[in-house]
């Protein structure tokens, strides 16, 4: 035991120690291209956005690059109805990303209706040279009462080279 509060002591003396000792700036060299020090301005972020609205829909991408490498993401959304029946949209859409790692391309889809007092959604993935994934989810809420609410809820999906994923929620509140 008494080793171990010998070896934290040394360890103790030798942080505090570090914390004293400082490189002076002129002994860090750093040598660069002259074209990447040059006096051009500094490089910003380079994406490219669109986006225009046609009729009742809209065409929406982006160009551009993270840490992870390039991407390139473009699509389409379309509203189908917004009335009594209550608000249909629908997207489909694209992406295609380059990496050191290699690149990948997925492309899908979905539908999203709702009204006052339900919702529901479809999406659907798929990776090029890859698997399928799916999602759908619907739910609705409705006036019990003068003070109550009845809601329920479900989800089913299934994400690529994954198990079926469902689980549902029904809920009563009463408000006294």
């Amino acid at each position: 035991m008494q080793s171990l509060y010998s070896l934290s002591a040394v360890f103790l003396v030798a942080a505090v120690s570090a914390q004293e000792y400082q490189l002076e700036p002129e002994a860090i060299v750093v040598s660069y291209p002259e074209w990447y020090v040059s006096n051009a301005e500094p490089r910003y972020r380079r994406d490219v956005t669109y986006d225009k609205k046609i009729g009742d829909g809209r065409v929406f991408g982006t160009l551009g690059q993270n840490d992870n490498g390039l991407f390139g993401k473009g699509g389409y959304e379309h509203q189908f109805f917004n009335d009594n029946r209550g608000k249909l949209d629908g997207q489909m859409y694209g992406t295609r990303v380059l990496g050191p790692d290699g690149g990948s391309s997925h492309f899908g889809g979905g539908l999203n209706w709702k009204n006052p007092n339900a919702a529901a959604s479809l999406d659907i993935s798929r990776q090029i040279h890859g698997g399928t994934s799916y999602q759908a989810a619907a739910g609705g809420r409705w006036p019990v009462g003068k003070n109550g609410d009845l809601s329920l809820q479900g989800t089913y999906g299934r994400a690529a080279g994954m198990q079926r994923e469902y689980g549902g929620l029904a809920n009563f509140n009463y408000r006294w």
